[in-house]
C-alpha cells in the first residue's frame, strides 16, 4: 500500500514520522519549500512536491492523509475523495456543518474509508476509561468536565474553539452522547473575533452535564478531563505520569441531615504504554486494507462539528 500525505509542517510532521515507520508513506506534498527539505532530510526515501495533482492523479496512491490549516480541509477532502482514494484528515472535518454533510455523502456513495483524526479517542488512558464506564464500576456518569490549556501555537484561521475543544467533545459526545443544549462564553484578546479563550456548558437527558475550558493564553500546560459517576470518579491527566486515577464517591449523611464528603486516597490505574498517534495511524491502516468503517469515521465526526457549529452559534447570540 502506498499512502499521500498533504500538509507536512507543524502537526504534518508528527504524521510523516509515524506513516514511515509503518512503511506506507510514499509522497508528501507542501507548498513550503523548505518543510519539504527537512521531511526529505529525515526521510530520503519520500518522494516530495508542491503541485495537488502529483497525488490525486497517482494510481497507485490509494490513500491521503490531510494535515492542513482546517480552513481547507473541505476543499482537499472533497478534491481526495473525488479522485478515488481514502482520506484521513486532522480534526475537524470541516469549518461547517452542511460541508461535513457533504463529504460524508461523498465517502458513502464512493464506498471510500473517510476517519478524522480525533486522536483521544486511540489514548490508551482513554480506551482504558471506556472500558471501566462500560463495566458500572463508575456508577451512572452524571458530570463530566475537561480542561485544554496551554500558551501554546496561536492560529489566525480558526479560534481557540475550533483548535483544541475537538479532542474533548469528541470524548464527551462518545460517552454521552449528543447534548440537548449547549451555552458558552468566549474572549478575544490577541486578534478580532478569533477567541482566545472559551468555556463551554453541555446538557444532556437525565440532568446529565458537562463543560469544556479551553485556552491558548495560560502560562502552563493542563490536559484533564475528570468523570464524576454516581458510585466512583475519574481522572484522566494527561500531562501525569499517572495519567488515570479513580477515586471514590462516598458521602455520609449525618443526623443533622447535612452531607460530609468521605475522601480517601485515588487508585491509580495502569494502562498501556501505546503512542496514540501509532495506534490511530495503524487503525486507518487497517480500515483501508479490511475495507471497514473506523472509530471516528465521517459520521462520528460529524457529531463533533455540530456541537462546535452550536457553540458558535450560540457564541454569536
Amino acid at each position: 500500500m502506498k499512502l499521500g500525505l498533504i500538509g507536512a509542517g507543524y502537526w504534518g510532521k508528527n504524521l510523516v514520522r509515524v506513516f514511515c515507520e509503518l512503511g506506507v508513506l510514499d509522497i508528501i506534498c507542501d507548498l513550503d519549500e523548505n518543510v519539504l527539505k527537512e521531511r526529505k532530510k529525515d526521510y530520503p526515501k519520500l518522494r516530495t512536491t508542491k503541485e495537488l495533482n502529483d497525488i490525486l492523479n497517482d494510481k497507485e496512491i490509494k490513500g491521503v492523509i490531510i494535515s492542513s490549516p482546517a480552513a481547507i480541509h473541505y476543499d482537499l477532502v472533497k478534491k481526495v475523495l473525488s479522485s478515488g482514494k481514502d482520506v484521513f484528515v486532522e480534526k475537524p472535518l470541516a469549518l461547517d456543518v452542511k460541508q461535513g454533510k457533504e463529504l460524508v455523502k461523498i465517502a458513502r456513495e464512493k464506498k471510500l474509508i473517510l476517519m478524522v483524526g480525533h486522536l483521544l479517542l486511540f489514548h490508551p488512558a482513554v480506551i482504558k476509561l471506556k472500558e471501566i464506564i462500560k463495566s458500572g464500576k463508575l456508577g451512572e456518569v452524571d458530570y463530566i468536565y475537561s480542561n485544554r490549556l496551554n500558551f501554546g501555537k496561536l492560529r489566525k484561521e480558526e479560534d481557540v474553539l475550533w483548535s483544541f475543544a475537538p479532542h474533548d467533545i469528541s470524548v464527551i459526545v462518545d460517552i454521552m452522547g449528543m447534548p440537548k443544549k449547549v451555552s458558552s462564553t468566549s474572549k478575544a484578546y490577541l486578534q478580532k473575533d478569533i477567541a482566545d479563550i472559551f468555556y463551554g456548558s453541555l446538557e444532556f437527558s437525565k440532568g446529565k452535564a458537562a463543560h469544556i475550558f479551553v485556552s491558548w493564553l495560560n502560562p502552563f500546560k493542563e490536559q484533564k478531563l475528570v468523570i464524576v459517576g454516581s458510585k466512583q470518579m475519574a481522572v484522566f491527566d494527561d500531562q501525569a505520569e499517572d495519567k488515570l486515577v479513580i477515586y471514590s464517591r462516598k458521602v455520609k449523611w449525618q443526623k443533622n441531615k447535612n452531607p460530609e464528603a468521605i475522601k480517601s486516597d485515588g487508585k491509580i490505574i495502569r494502562i498501556l504504554e501505546k503512542e496514540p498517534l501509532l495506534e490511530e495511524a495503524k487503525h486507518f491502516l487497517q480500515c483501508v486494507k479490511e475495507r471497514k468503517k473506523p472509530i471516528t469515521d465521517g459520521s462520528s465526526a460529524l457529531n463533533v462539528l455540530k456541537v462546535l457549529d452550536d457553540f458558535r452559534n450560540v457564541s454569536k447570540n
